[in-house]
């Protein structure tokens, strides 16, 4: 029996990395995918080779979300997995101190008012049922801080809270709508591989990028679109509000090394 049956689900971020493998993950387990990105060319690819939907959407515009909203006017999963982390052209000052108001806000509007806007979209196309799912991706970052990348810590924490003010407001609404967050730490996406590269140094990379994580690997963009297939399950009808950590135990103390 497939956990996803005679389900829509939207997917934002979806052209690629974790969005792609949660696209494959929910089709495999029976249910219509939406993919959505703000990449049109790479988008459009990637719902081709996975045999769904595409819908072109800029997280940050509260106009896109609108016309995504008339398209898909009920939906039972939305996957906020859209983000950016503020390099994605190049190295850039994103601690506090050198950190320029533009980059922060560049930040912010992907990651924290796409996420609140994704939320709202949700709740408003599956209020009419009482039920859905809302995944939100955060990040590790989300949970501790991270000097050299403020805007995006800061952001990801932001993802964090607003998931337990969105379970909460459901919950007093008296749906069945769920709200939770994921996670990550280092998982193993196109993101990576400028540091890691292809040459002959490759492993030993990414060794060293991996040296804190207890398990000293990376995770995969499976293991994060198998959680997601999770929340969205029935499965999880009594998760709400909840973080679900994805991170080799990282957070659970590497400092002090089992022994």
């Amino acid at each position: 029996m497939q956990k996803l049956n005679d389900t829509l689900c939207v997917v934002t971020g979806g052209a690629r990395g974790i969005g792609k493998a949660v696209c494959h993950a929910f089709l495999a387990e029976g249910a219509a995918v939406v993919l959505t990105d703000i990449d049109e060319q790479a988008g459009r690819q990637a719902a081709s080779e996975l045999g769904c939907a595409f819908h072109r959407l800029d997280v940050a515009s509260e106009a896109d979300w609108a016309a995504l909203e008339r398209a898909f006017p009920a939906i039972d999963v939305l996957v906020n997995n859209a983000g950016i982390t503020g390099f994605e052209s190049g190295p850039a000052a994103h601690d506090p101190e050198h950190a320029s108001l533009a980059d922060w806000h560049r930040v912010h509007a992907v990651n924290t008012d796409g996420c609140f806007l994704g939320c709202r979209y949700a709740l408003r196309t599956m209020k009419a049922k009482g039920t859905g799912s809302i995944i939100n991706m955060s990040s590790r970052s989300g949970l501790v801080g991270i000097p050299g990348a403020a805007a995006y810590a800061a952001s990801k924490a932001a993802v964090r809270n607003h998931t337990k003010s969105v379970a909460l407001y459901a919950a007093q609404q008296g749906w069945r709508i769920r709200c939770n967050s994921i996670h990550p730490a280092a998982i193993l996406t196109p993101m990576w591989e400028p540091m890691l590269g292809d040459g002959p140094d490759r492993a030993a990379r990414m060794a060293a990028l991996v040296a804190d994580t207890p398990l000293k690997r990376f995770g995969t963009v499976e293991e994060v679109a198998a959680l997601c297939v999770h929340l969205a399950s029935p499965e999880s009808a009594y998760m709400t509000g909840s973080e679900l950590t994805l991170d080799g135990g990282l957070l659970a103390g590497s400092a002090a090394s089992p022994g």
